[in-house]
């Protein structure tokens, strides 16, 4: 490893400290809360379980706390950061100690573009260009590496992945399996790390790289079989499909009983909707002027297999996300996919870059490289900027509405935040609606319902103001609304472990 690379990778763990220090502050988003609150039990000895509801595929019969967690989103990063809180916790704390378990992570960004970009023929001068735009981050990933979440994770995976893949193209039989462990690695980050695997089909298909091909091919179904076991083992979730493929309104992904259907109309508008979205979100991942040396890398480097790959890649899965999941996709899940992607584009970055550069004079050269280093700087404090603008506002106000939440376990919109911030169970509020909402309540003893600005369409008229026979006026606390729950209770819904028809909820 070069000094150069080595000092470039100490001043960004310096750069990521700040972030943390001054921005990162909280985890910020539904994902990451979840992620945390999860680790925090498993350092202690508590197993992947959860002792709050943030969606109901983790409590389908609505049973009782605490329950399996990782029924939807992958383990990975909760178990990175459970490491940090079991080693760190005493001295920093719980949300600093998984914050640092993904700064170490992160650490490694940089090293990891660098590599990328001399494995596809760039020189050690346009690699540490490419670890710098990696390390920073741009005006996306800025905030992304140093929040409790899977980016980072899945940008050294996902990286190295391709990295690897290069010698397994020739038939290297360890390299083959090395990429299929990490497949099931990012597999275990996000679950459509899955579809990298097609990659290694794509090896077994050759009689050149067919042995390991199907080396890395075992690997990543073993590591991915054993996953889905478990799923089964806790008796799957039997409406996952109509949760995820089969969404009208995303909202539903909330309820207990998803009833929308959409029209083909719909379903064709939503999708194409996507398709745009996705791409938006893809050029900014890529502060937008950094497409044409990109193109100008896959290019350049179309030869190597690990570019092929690349490219092959990054097409499945942004039609994989806007076809498939196409609501989840423009929320947040294509983002998240983007970072596998992220410090190996970097890298073709910098070879399109350099081969464009290099038949002009020093002085344009010069200013090339330093013009895009300072856009990238700019862009990141930018993003970061942003990400403390659109969470830590609304987590404060969270906190200020805390003393006028009755103690005991209530409904929210988000119970991963609500269970990080007011540290007891919380249950997400059930988009079908009040009458839903009073079953959950008198099932899991919660006291008072929160509402916020965003809430399910279903709680409209109770935001406004219509009265609730079962619910106190409201205590208001800026936009929040605090309702007591007066008792006296009675609904029918069936419930773990009644397995049988409707059943008297205790």
């Amino acid at each position: 490893m070069s000094r150069g690379l080595i000092g470039l990778s100490l001043a960004f763990v310096a750069f990521r400290v700040l972030s943390a220090a001054f921005v990162v502050i909280q985890p910020g988003f539904t994902d990451a809360f979840y992620y945390v609150d999860v680790a925090r039990r498993l350092a202690h000895g508590q197993g992947l379980t959860a002792d709050f509801i943030w969606n109901f595929l983790e409590a389908p019969h609505l049973d009782p706390l605490p329950i399996a967690s990782h029924r939807f989103w992958m383990p990975l990063a909760t178990v990175v950061q459970a490491t940090g809180i079991a080693v760190l916790e005493p001295l920093l704390g719980t949300f600093r100690s998984a914050q640092a378990a993904i700064v170490a992570v992160a650490a490694f960004v940089p090293a990891v573009a660098y590599a990328a970009a001399r494995s596809i023929g760039a020189s050690s001068r346009a690699a540490l260009v490419a670890a710098a735009l990696a390390g920073l981050g741009g005006g996306a990933f800025a905030p992304a590496w140093v929040t409790l979440d899977s980016f980072a994770i899945a940008a050294l995976i996902g990286t190295m992945f391709f990295i690897a893949f290069a010698r397994a193209a020739t038939g290297d039989l360890r390299a083959g399996a090395i990429c299929g462990l990490l497949v099931g690695l990012l597999f275990l980050a996000r679950a459509e790390g899955a579809l990298f695997g097609v990659a290694l089909l794509a090896l077994a298909m050759r009689p050149s790289s067919r042995a390991a091909g199907v080396a890395g091919s075992a690997v990543a179904l073993a590591i991915g079989a054993a996953w889905l076991l478990r799923g089964v083992a806790l008796g799957g979730s039997p409406d996952l499909l109509a949760r995820t493929l089969f969404l009208a309104r995303y909202e539903d992904f909330f309820a207990i009983t998803p009833t929308g259907t959409a029209e083909l109309v719909t379903i064709v508008t939503t999708r194409l909707g996507a398709l745009w979205s996705d791409f938006m979100v893809a050029l900014f991942g890529l502060m937008a002027f950094l497409a044409f040396p990109l193109a100008l890398g896959l290019k350049g480097g179309w030869q190597r297999p690990s570019v092929r790959a690349f490219a092959g890649l990054a097409l499945l899965i942004y039609v994989a996300e806007s076809f498939v999941w196409p609501l989840h996709a423009t929320r947040g899940s294509y983002f998240h996919s983007l970072a596998a992607f992220y410090p190996f584009a970097m890298g073709l970055v910098a070879l399109g870059g350099e081969r464009w550069l290099e038949r002009r004079d020093a002085a344009t050269r010069r200013l090339a490289v330093g013009g895009t280093v300072a856009a990238a700087v700019a862009l990141a404090v930018v993003g970061l900027t942003t990400w403390d603008a659109t969470f830590n506002e609304g987590y404060r106000a969270r906190v200020a509405a805390l003393d006028a939440i009755p103690a005991g376990s209530f409904l929210a919109i988000d119970g991963a935040a609500w269970r990080w911030i007011a540290e007891r169970p919380v249950v997400v509020t059930p988009a079908d609606g009040l009458d839903t909402a009073a079953c959950v309540a008198m099932r899991y003893g919660a006291k008072s319902i929160v509402l916020e600005a965003a809430h399910f369409s279903a709680y409209d008229g109770l935001y406004r103001g219509d009265p609730v026979s079962w619910l106190a006026p409201p205590i208001e606390r800026g936009t929040l609304r605090i309702y007591a729950v007066r008792g006296n209770i009675f609904c029918l819904i069936r419930a773990s472990p009644d397995t049988g028809g409707a059943a008297a909820v205790p």
